[in-house]
């Protein structure tokens, strides 16, 4: 269901796109923005790690540099049947994590320094797993995607504004050839347009995390864990916020910017409390398939029947511990 809702979305998305060009260009300029979406999209499928990494300041480490954390992102690629990524740390005392990259060949994963201060390794672990998840069901590309086309609709917006005012001091009207001269459709392009592509944006960002929460859960095994890891991570980045440009906050697990109230109508993130709902009514358990029990000797040990009564006493009243 999250899936077909991101795929309509992203088309909404395009066509909005699409759209604006028609109304400042009429068909040329229809022509004008495809060229332009296409271009953007290309250098945001090639160069969108690199970006996101850099405006992190995310630095990459080695096993060598840190075995137990790379060990961890190891093994949960391994769960997730994906190649390792390469590993980054971000220097910050804001707990939080992405991950980025094309495809599961190209991908990264980046956590700060705060994180590994307050999580368990279960939890991390699931942090983890939830951010293979993201790799793995493509939505660092599709959100790379949906920023470029949501940037281009607002750079587009702007420039069908400054059409509007300066069509109307040059004195068109409303019906010149080819839809620039509508100065009341580019008003409200300029207006509308931009707020629907971020309430678009919006709605893509929070499905695909709702869909990474599910993933992520069921390749660690221990959805509560995952849980349990959020609720901290939302708190820490309240207390201690990430300094971060806003159009990459959409990245990480937990929204890295401070903000109460109606910020919260505008985060790209969901509630946590509901996040952490789903993933505690999940029917699923921690999973113990990678542990060896061959070299476990069950010889000495008898199998009790349905009618076997268990092996130990029920103390009397007078035995039991006074609470």
């Amino acid at each position: 269901m999250n899936t077909l809702k991101t795929f309509f979305l992203l088309m909404v998305l395009t066509g909005m796109l699409l759209l604006i060009g028609a109304a400042i260009g009429g068909q040329a300029g229809l022509v004008i923005a495809l060229v332009f979406a296409l271009a953007m999209n290309f250098g945001a499928y090639w160069f969108s790690d690199k970006i996101a990494l850099s405006m992190a300041h995310a630095k990459e480490i080695t096993r060598e540099d840190d075995p137990d954390f790379y060990d961890l992102v190891e093994e949960q690629a391994s769960r997730a049947d994906m190649p390792m990524p390469r590993v980054y740390e971000i220097d910050s005392d804001s707990p939080n994590a992405f991950a980025t990259g094309r495809n599961p060949q190209n991908a990264a994963v980046a956590a700060t320094t705060g994180i590994r201060r307050i999580l368990t390794r279960d939890e991390l672990a699931g942090v983890m797993a939830h951010e293979m998840a993201h790799v793995g069901n493509r939505d660092t590309l599709i959100m790379a995607t949906v920023a470029t086309i949501a940037g281009a609709i607002s750079m587009l917006a702007f420039m069908a504004q400054f059409a509007a005012i300066f069509g109307s001091f040059g004195g068109h009207s409303d019906d010149d050839e080819g839809g620039g001269g509508n100065i009341i459709t580019l008003l409200i392009i300029a207006i509308i347009m931009p707020i629907a592509a971020t309430i678009i944006r919006l709605a893509i960002s929070r499905a695909r995390e709702y869909q990474a929460d599910q993933t992520g859960a069921h390749n660690c095994g221990d959805p509560d864990a995952l849980a349990r890891a959020l609720e901290k991570l939302e708190l820490g980045a309240e207390i201690r916020p990430m300094k971060v440009n806003e159009a990459a906050s959409h990245l990480f697990i937990v929204n890295p910017l401070s903000g109460k109230s109606m910020a919260r109508l505008f985060s790209t993130h969901p509630p946590i409390e509901e996040r952490c709902r789903r993933l505690r009514a999940m029917n699923v358990h921690p999973r113990f398939d990678d542990v060896d029990t061959s070299s476990i000797d069950t010889s000495g040990i008898d199998t009790p029947t349905r009618n076997d009564q268990p092996n130990y006493e029920i103390p009397d009243s007078s035995d039991r511990p006074n609470f």
